[in-house]
């Protein structure tokens, strides 16, 4: 099966992810940091044998997903109004993945390094990224701000994918710009969450609103 072009990119960040474990496997420690809390002290850790192929193996999912989907005749037809939003979509979830997987590697090998930073930087440039096409999302059931009401309405789904856009780019470009000048982590990560929970509220109203049924 060749490979679509669309998923040349997740195919690199696969590959990188599991060289990158291959090579670093021999002086990797026993465990490897798999969770950080806010402060970038690492909270939860896997045994090496697992944890340095846990993300590589999902990445690499992510891109049988990615080939997929398209190719099914129900699934790509919801796709196919939105298909390159798609594996861009599909492609920066996969570089969010890579990205933490060298977070953890680097985090195996040089313990006392503080990653909050660069980590929650990294997954608010992710979620800028994601809320710059967010707004390109036609209604389907694998991406996107999938609720009842959004699913069930193209004018529900439009306009709570309007505000989707706009809350996760200024909140993802602000806050990884913040993270950086001082701002306490526990401000960008509560307003990322509200970023992300207000559209399943606002899609509830427009609905309402519209008195779609």
């Amino acid at each position: 099966m060749k490979i679509s072009s669309g998923s040349i990119v997740t195919a690199a960040f696969a590959v990188g992810a599991t060289v990158a474990s291959v090579i670093l496997y021999d002086v990797l420690p026993a465990r490897i940091p798999i969770h950080w809390n806010l402060y970038g002290q690492p909270d939860g850790w896997g045994d090496k044998w697992w944890a340095a192929f846990q993300i590589p193996a999902m990445i690499t999912l992510l891109l049988l997903m990615e080939e997929g989907l398209p190719r099914l005749r129900r699934s790509g037809a919801a796709l196919a109004p939105f298909l390159t939003t798609f594996y861009y979509v599909v492609g920066v979830s996969a570089g969010l993945m890579a990205f933490l997987h060298s977070i953890a590697l680097t985090s195996a090998l040089h313990p006392h390094w503080n990653m909050a930073r660069p980590l929650l930087s990294g997954i608010l440039v992710a979620m800028a990224l994601i809320g710059n096409v967010m707004g390109k999302i036609r209604r389907n059931p694998y991406v996107g701000v999938r609720t009842a009401w959004t699913l069930s309405s193209d004018a529900v789904w439009i306009a709570t994918h309007r505000l989707a856009a706009h809350l996760l780019f200024a909140v993802g470009l602000a806050g990884a710009i913040g993270i950086w000048l001082g701002v306490p982590p526990a401000a960008c990560v509560g307003a990322l969450l509200l970023a992300l929970l207000l559209p399943a509220g606002y899609s509830w109203l427009v609905y309402e609103r519209l008195g779609t049924s």
